[in-house]
């Protein structure tokens, strides 16, 4: 009777805790569209660009969302980008070539970075700026790279910790039976564990594309300007909505103003969601591709 009660307990405490959780997701949501939607039109993006002339890039835009747009996008594919091929390797690293000792070592080393505040990184990406500055004689300043390589940083444990997490999940029959027909550790990693830790993999990846896409303390040390236009190349300053909409927020002088902000917020919100879809899409193929073939 008492196991039977615990276990409705914890259902309930269970349900009571997702539905405050979906409550807060959507009362934020609805928030923000209750006071931004008003703001979304073809001026908050283009201003007074006319939208074609925009996206071909013939006339720049300085009083519209398209140039901070671009540059978040820019951002956030360029810190994955940076990001995956070394968390993957050494996720692969720490589940199957590491011993003990180095495991444990690496992994309490991973896990303090995971913890690291990102205004802490975004002093690191600055130091190194500064230190570039100095050794190019002046020819490197903050830009789109550096935040693009401290955002990298940033996710790098995660990555990490996912990619091992999901290899060492597989069950130990499947980890041992292409060695034991013949497959070298490499075949193995390559033709088995990744593919069957493809979905845990893909969803650190996921988790990644957020947290690059809503930072501003890292970005606001390495680069981002209030108003630069489409970014010209890695080495150059570019706008990125989390800090327009800081900028919005805390400096704003009309109820105008201010409404643009919530539009900012809304767009941002699109942004990541369209990022997501076309990660979970891929994630769906690629999973799918391999159900196939093993």
């Amino acid at each position: 009777m008492n196991r039977r009660l615990i276990d409705i307990s914890v259902t309930g405490f269970s349900w009571a805790s997702g539905i405050v959780l979906l409550a807060a997701v959507f009362s934020i949501i609805g928030f923000l569209f209750v006071k931004g939607y008003g703001a979304l039109d073809a001026s908050l993006i283009f201003g007074d660009t006319n939208p074609v002339d925009a996206l071909l890039l013939r006339k720049p835009v300085f009083d519209g969302l398209f140039p901070a747009m671009v540059g978040t996008f820019l951002l956030v594919v360029l810190s994955v980008v940076l990001a995956v091929p070394v968390g993957l390797a050494t996720g692969i690293y720490m589940a199957e070539y590491a011993d003990g000792a180095v495991r444990h070592f690496l992994g309490f080393f991973f896990d303090i970075l995971a913890g690291i505040p990102s205004i802490i990184v975004g002093l690191f990406g600055f130091s190194v700026t500064v230190f570039l500055h100095h050794q190019f004689s002046g020819r490197i300043y903050p830009c789109l790279l550096i935040s693009a390589l401290s955002l990298a940083f940033l996710v790098l444990p995660y990555l990490i910790r996912t990619t091992q997490v999901a290899i060492e999940e597989i069950p130990l029959e499947v980890r041992l039976t292409a060695p034991a027909l013949g497959a070298t550790q490499l075949q193995n990693v390559c033709y088995v564990l990744i593919p069957r830790a493809l979905s845990g993999i893909l969803t650190g990846v996921i988790l990644s594309i957020g947290r690059c896409a809503e930072d501003t303390a890292v970005i606001m040390l390495t680069g981002v300007v209030a108003t630069t236009g489409v970014p010209r190349s890695l080495l150059s300053s570019y706008e990125a909505l989390p800090f327009y909409i800081y900028t919005v927020s805390s400096q704003y002088v009309d109820h105008r103003e201010l409404m643009t902000g919530y539009g900012a917020a809304i767009v941002l919100l699109l942004i990541c969601a369209s990022l997501f879809a076309s990660a979970y899409l891929i994630k769906y193929l690629l999973t799918r591709q391999f159900q196939v073939r093993f």
